[in-house]
C-alpha cells in the first residue's frame, strides 16, 4: 500500500490571485510537467515526413487562445496567472491542462499520430444506490509521467460556488464536485475533427461554476470544443447525464434505471464516424473496461465501497504504467453528489488509500 497522501491546494478569491496561488505552490513542479506534456505533443512525425517541434505544438496553443477567451476570459486570466508565476507562456500553461485536445488538435493538422487512452467512468441512478442519492466514479488513466503531479483543488472563488477538484499541478481541473452538487467526470475520445478550440478542463471548470444541472449541460453544448471527450454530469438529485463528443457532434444519455459506464471508445454511430483509427490493443483495453464495469454493476444495490472495488479491478480497469503505452491510473474518484463528498486516490486504488473529502 502506497504511503502517499493527496495534497490539497486553497485557491482562494479572483481569478488572477488563484492562478498566481497555484503557480506559487507549484512552479517548480509546473515547468517540469509543462515541459513533458509539450514534448509528448510533439512526438512522432508530422504529415510530409517533418518533425513537429516543441514551437510547433506551442504556436497551435497560441492560435487556440481566442476560443478559450470567448468561452470564459474569468479561466483564461486564471490561467495566465499561473503563467505568469512560474515563468512560462500561457500557451505552455495551456498544453498541460488541454494536453489530449491539443493532440486531437495536432492529429487533425497533420501532425504525429499519437495515441492515448484514458479512464473508466460510471453514473449509478438514486435507486441502485439507497440512501445515497446517486453515485459517480472513475478512474483518472494518464501516460504514467502525469501521475506525480496530482493534486486536489480546493476552490473558493469570489464569484461561483465552492468545489473540490482532482487534477495535476498547472491544470485548472479535471474532475469534481461543487456547493451545489454539480458533478462532472470525463473520458477522453481520440477523434479525427479535432480544431483550434476550447479544451475539456476549461468546460469542467466552467461546469463547476454553475448550481443547476440544465446550465451544466449547456456548458458543454455551447462549447466550441478542440477535440473529443465524454462528459458526466450529476447534480444533487441524482440526476444525471453522459455527453459523447467530439470537436463538432455531441451525443446525449440521459440517466435512466440502470447505470451509464463509458470507457474510450464512442457508442453513437454519430461520433464513430469521427473517432481516429487506434491501436488494436487499446481498443481492446477499452472494450474490456466498458464490459467488465458493465457486468460489475449488473445488479443490487451500490455503494461508495463497491465503486471503490471496481475502480480497484487488477484485470483491466484498474492499469500501471507499462510499454509501450505508459498508461496507468493516476487517480481515482468516488463521488457523493446529494452530500457533496467525495473519495479519491493518489495512483493506483489496488494499491494507494483512498481519501475522504467535502465541499
Amino acid at each position: 500500500m502506497s504511503e502517499r497522501r493527496l495534497r490539497v491546494l486553497r485557491l482562494d478569491g479572483g481569478a488572477r490571485a488563484r492562478g498566481r496561488a497555484h503557480g506559487e505552490a507549484h512552479a517548480a513542479e509546473i515547468r517540469a510537467y509543462a515541459a513533458e506534456r509539450v514534448a509528448l505533443a510533439a512526438g512522432g512525425a508530422w504529415a510530409g515526413g517533418r518533425s513537429a517541434t516543441e514551437a510547433d505544438v506551442l504556436a497551435l496553443a497560441a492560435r487556440m487562445m481566442p476560443a478559450h477567451r470567448a468561452y470564459d476570459a474569468d479561466l483564461v486570466e486564471e490561467m495566465e496567472g499561473i503563467a505568469e508565476a512560474v515563468g512560462l507562456p500561457v500557451e505552455a500553461v495551456l498544453v498541460v491542462g488541454g494536453f489530449t485536445d491539443v493532440v486531437d488538435t495536432v492529429r487533425a493538422a497533420g501532425g504525429p499520430a499519437i495515441e492515448e487512452d484514458d479512464c473508466t467512468s460510471v453514473i449509478v441512478p438514486p435507486h441502485r444506490t439507497p440512501g445515497l442519492g446517486g453515485l459517480f466514479a472513475q478512474t483518472w488513466d494518464m501516460h504514467d509521467s502525469a501521475t506525480p503531479y496530482v493534486v486536489v483543488l480546493d476552490l473558493r472563488p469570489d464569484d461561483a460556488p465552492a468545489a473540490k477538484v482532482f487534477s495535476t499541478v498547472g491544470c485548472l481541473g479535471q474532475i469534481g464536485v461543487n456547493a451545489a452538487g454539480i458533478t462532472i467526470g470525463i473520458n477522453n475520445l481520440v477523434c479525427t475533427d479535432g480544431r483550434l478550440g476550447v479544451t475539456w478542463n476549461f468546460v469542467v471548470r466552467k461546469v463547476l461554476r454553475q448550481t443547476t444541472l440544465e446550465a451544466a449541460v449547456a456548458c458543454v453544448r455551447e462549447a466550441k470544443l478542440a477535440g473529443g471527450h465524454d462528459y458526466l454530469l450529476m447534480d444533487a438529485a441524482g440526476r444525471g447525464v453522459n455527453l459523447e463528443a467530439t470537436a463538432r457532434v455531441q451525443v446525449e444519455d440521459w440517466l435512466g434505471e440502470r447505470p451509464v459506464v463509458h470507457t474510450n471508445h464512442c457508442l453513437h454511430p454519430a461520433t464513430v464516424a469521427f473517432e481516429a483509427k487506434r491501436d488494436a490493443g487499446l481498443l481492446a483495453s477499452s472494450r474490456d473496461r466498458l464490459a467488465t464495469a458493465e457486468r460489475l454493476l449488473a445488479d443490487g444495490p451500490v455503494d461508495v465501497a463497491r465503486l471503490q472495488a471496481l475502480l480497484a479491478e487488477g484485470t483491466c480497469i484498474c492499469r500501471h504504467g507499462e510499454a509501450p503505452a505508459h498508461i496507468e491510473t493516476s487517480g481515482a474518484l468516488v463521488v457523493r453528489p446529494s452530500t457533496r463528498e467525495l473519495w479519491a486516490t493518489w495512483g493506483p486504488p489496488d494499491g494507494a488509500p483512498w481519501e475522504r473529502f467535502e465541499v
